[in-house]
């Protein structure tokens, strides 16, 4: 096992900047989770790290070696791609084993590893089986084991999962998180789903147009975005953004979004007045943290447009003035298109940006001691 670096790295194809600045750790053992929209640099920086790509500047260590001019044999890594790239005419032993017979180990070490392997991945069973006998999952189940019989100090995921329906793509997260704790290697494991990367990573590390965003626990990322596109990107349903101006009246200060007021509660509302004043901001609020309001109760008047009924849950699309909002309900509501809603949000769940730099005007501490106190 090894952790990994990327210090300072930036990649460009011609004058496109696919990677800029990048400085990232991947700890010992951990399960680090590349995630963004498509062309925001996460595949380029596992490439990078697998010697797929040479960076423009920077170092990448490997362990306690700087990488960049060792080829990607000798890099110790193991890369599991998005396609399967199962040789169709070998069995799924020949297939997990050719790695190891290209190295020339010996035959009883070979039989050792991917029998060992195939235990774990629990396709012990379809060894004599050729890839075309096999389903999705079970191919990718190959694939991984073709990974792990070379006992690399990291494993390298590019969107292992694609490929899969929903069902399997479920139950296959669930089996590659139960395989990296038995195993404890280094995993750098890159999606664009963010429930993908919130359910399986140690922490997660988000980009956009090759800049890293953030880089923390899911839960983490999920509580404290750094910022507005973070806070967009990771959550389902998105957050709900409400631009607006930070206003004072009677000694308290609210968000007002034009169609309506927000106040800020006590201890944010205190630490927000001493950065920023009759400001221009974002409101965010996620709509699980949006509730149907109580009596005697400020409420925002809604106008419903679409419901979404999901069993134990009720999406409800909802507009009030000019905003468009989705609001997270529990259970199966009787709430019809063109009806009128009393919601509330949530005030120590709320998320404050500047609307100029778009950064986060709460600081994680301030949250947690309004939720406690």
């Amino acid at each position: 096992m090894a952790r990994v670096v990327w210090d300072q790295v930036t990649k460009k194809f011609g004058q496109v900047v696919a990677i800029d600045n990048l400085t990232l750790t991947a700890e010992d053992g951990e399960f680090l989770v590349l995630v963004g929209p498509s062309g925001c640099g996460k595949t380029t920086a596992l490439r990078l790290v697998a010697g797929l790509e040479e960076p423009t500047s920077g170092l990448i260590w490997i362990g306690d070696r700087v990488v960049n001019d060792v080829p990607p044999r000798d890099r110790d890594v193991a890369m599991v791609f998005q396609s399967y790239a199962l040789y169709p005419h070998m069995s799924v032993y020949d297939n997990m084993a050719f790695g190891l017979k290209l190295r020339g180990f010996p035959r009883a070490e070979i039989d050792r590893r991917v029998k060992q392997a195939a235990e774990i991945l629990g396709i012990a069973d379809l060894l004599n089986r050729k890839p075309r006998q096999l389903s999705g999952g079970q191919r990718q189940r190959v694939a991984l084991g073709r990974a792990i019989v070379r006992e690399p100090k990291v494993f390298l995921m590019d969107e292992p999962l694609s490929n899969l329906d929903a069902k399997l793509r479920v139950q296959t997260r669930a089996e590659l998180k139960k395989l990296h704790q038995s195993l404890k290697t280094t995993t750098i494991y890159v999606t664009h789903d963010q429930v993908e990367a919130m359910t399986m990573g140690t922490r997660i590390a988000v980009m956009n147009k090759g800049v890293l965003q953030q880089v923390d626990t899911p839960q983490n990322v999920y509580e404290h975005p750094a910022n507005i596109f973070v806070a967009g990107f990771i959550g389902s349903p998105a957050m709900n953004f409400f631009p607006g101006r930070l206003v004072t009246e009677d000694g308290r200060l609210l968000v007002d979004v034009g169609d309506f007021r927000v106040e800020l509660p006590g201890r944010l509302g205190e630490a927000i007045r001493a950065v920023a004043t009759d400001a221009e901001v974002v409101l965010g609020v996620r709509p699980e943290h949006i509730r149907l309001a109580g009596p005697d109760r400020a409420a925002i008047r809604c106008r419903v447009e679409v419901v979404e009924p999901l069993g134990n849950e009720t999406l409800v699309h909802v507009t009030s003035g000019r905003h468009t909002w989705t609001v997270w309900l529990p259970g199966m509501l009787g709430v019809e298109p063109g009806t009128n809603l009393e919601l509330e949000f949530e005030a120590e769940r709320l998320h404050l940006f500047d609307a100029r730099t778009e950064r986060s005007l709460i600081e994680p501490q301030l949250r947690a001691a309004v939720r406690s106190g």
